[in-house]
């Protein structure tokens, strides 16, 4: 055990205003609350599937990167051309 890392780190923490503190505290008490949003995950997961009326989600894959090349056109379109509108 460092005992000289341990009470320079006692010392720094001492040292922190009140803000950095709570700040602290939230830093590390996010890297132990994985389980608490593991359960957010798990219930917002359950919500959506009761909206779909249980349906898997199965988006056509190929529907979206159709999309997402029209999409890409058109700004590159509107980027060279700004008087022009996207057709």
């Amino acid at each position: 055990m460092n005992i000289q890392l341990v009470e320079y780190l006692a010392n720094a923490i001492k040292a922190l205003s009140i803000e950095e503190r709570e700040l602290l505290s939230q830093k590390l008490t996010n890297q132990s609350n994985w389980q608490n949003l593991r359960q957010k995950i798990l219930a917002n997961a359950q919500a959506i599937q009761q909206r779909l009326n249980a349906q898997p989600f199965e988006p056509d894959i190929d529907q979206i990167i159709h999309q997402m090349r029209e999409e890409r056109d058109n700004e590159l379109i509107a980027d060279l051309f700004p008087s022009q509108e996207p057709s």
